[in-house]
């Protein structure tokens, strides 16, 4: 059975729990948080071994292979360029069209958001390497670890064969391992979904919210169904660029239903090998890359979660000087995010209110119960972005084995 299937499965079934479970039982619904606490621990439980020791090899054989600039610097243009259309696709929606207001709450604030620039920084350098290997959310943090030992043990192959074998059989079987965890967590997506579920259906009753998720789905339809295929056209010559968009699929249900970055990855990896045929020199370093720093989908809901905030306080057409001061904001923020695999989107919203102040400070409340929903959407376009832009970077480094549609999992 392909995996994509297993996965429908999985949510089909998760949305059949969550209507006819009595979820407001207070022990039903601790039941189903326990059971999805523990398959998102299960799916990231693979992730950062899996980054390091394929980090490794992927940068050891670019590195010998003379790919390692065209490679870096094809992966970063996609990264800012997908970004900056995510950014512009968001302004041009919500100018265009006018969503309808949301009612002011009187919510206080309880929490403080940050993105702890300096933190992060800090965190590059642990104190030990066993510290970075460690590291189980900001995956810069191993991937470096991964990238200055592949460079180095490139210098002398001779001398660090040993070394490269290891990491060479350890890449195999953690790889190995990840397509066992990927098979169980379609059993996982029934928690996932079934707690997705829930959280839509108390947002979704108020309809304050629903007028925002329909330009979010408008706007998915036409990046994914429309621009990433044109762009992947023109730029690849591919005469079939929806092939890539049935390879996501896996990865796009996991990404929208969980929210979650880190939990995708695995997922985009082995579909990048096993579905689109990318070799894992490539795989093993623009897949991380892309979940770190591609997180133009938190820029693009943010931009319209914060002009509805804007239209709901205030009459006044907002300026041009604004509207560049929000998207600039947002997209320039969203390369910072790679720390937070979940809840990035509203970190950024809340970040963006605090800063413009002006009376916005705690405006960012107005879309908190909604925040789960709007994190989704980010995340759903984030893991199209990773596997559009991984396929292009392969393409073009001639770094794929393409496979018949049939012979995808």
């Amino acid at each position: 059975m392909k995996v994509w299937i297993k996965y429908l499965i999985g949510v089909v079934i998760g949305l059949a729990c969550a209507l006819i479970l009595p979820v407001d039982n207070p022990s039903v619904s601790g039941a189903i948080l326990f059971i999805l606490d523990i398959f998102i621990r299960f799916g990231r439980y693979i992730v950062v071994p899996m980054i390091f020791f394929s980090g490794v090899i992927a940068v050891n054989r670019l590195r010998s292979s003379k790919l390692i600039l065209k490679t870096s610097l094809w992966t970063g243009l996609i990264i800012v360029a997908s970004s900056l259309i995510l950014t512009l696709a968001g302004v041009l929606s919500i100018v265009i069209v006018k969503l309808p207001r949301i009612p002011i709450t009187v919510d206080q604030v309880t929490d403080t958001y940050t993105l702890g620039i300096g933190n992060m920084i800090r965190s590059l350098f642990p104190a030990s390497a066993f510290e970075a290997v460690l590291e189980g959310s900001f995956l810069l943090v191993p991937f470096l670890l991964a990238f200055l030992v592949g460079w180095e043990s490139s210098v002398d192959e001779t001398v660090f064969r040993p070394v490269l074998t290891l990491m060479d059989s350890l890449s195999k079987l953690v790889y190995g391992i990840s397509v066992f965890f990927t098979e169980v967590m379609s059993v996982g997506m029934i928690a996932i979904m079934c707690n997705w579920t829930i959280t839509f259906r108390s947002v979704w009753t108020t309809g304050i919210y629903t007028p925002m998720f329909i330009m979010f789905i408008v706007d998915f339809v036409l990046i994914v169904g429309i621009i990433y295929p044109v762009i992947l056209y023109y730029v690849c010559h591919d005469p079939h660029p929806y092939r890539i968009l049935f390879a996501s699929l896996t990865s796009l249900f996991t990404s929208f239903f969980s929210g979650d970055t880190n939990l995708t990855l695995p997922l985009n990896i082995r579909h990048g090998k096993e579905s689109l045929g990318i070799r894992r020199r490539v795989s093993g370093f623009t897949y991380p890359l892309f979940s770190i720093f591609a997180r133009g989908g938190s820029a693009l809901v943010v931009v319209i979660s914060f002009i509805v905030i804007w239209r709901s306080y205030s009459s006044l057409a907002i300026s041009f000087k604004d509207v560049l001061w929000i998207s600039g904001s947002a997209f320039g923020l969203s390369f910072l995010l790679g720390g937070l695999p979940s809840g990035s989107s509203f970190v950024l919203l809340a970040i963006l209110c605090t800063t413009y102040s002006k009376g916005f400070e705690t405006s960012f409340l107005l879309l908190k119960p909604a925040a789960p929903i709007i994190c989704s959407f980010a995340a759903l376009f984030d893991a199209a972005t990773a596997m559009f832009g991984s396929y292009i970077v392969a393409v073009k480094t001639k770094m794929i084995e393409h496979h018949n549609l049939a012979h995808f999992i």
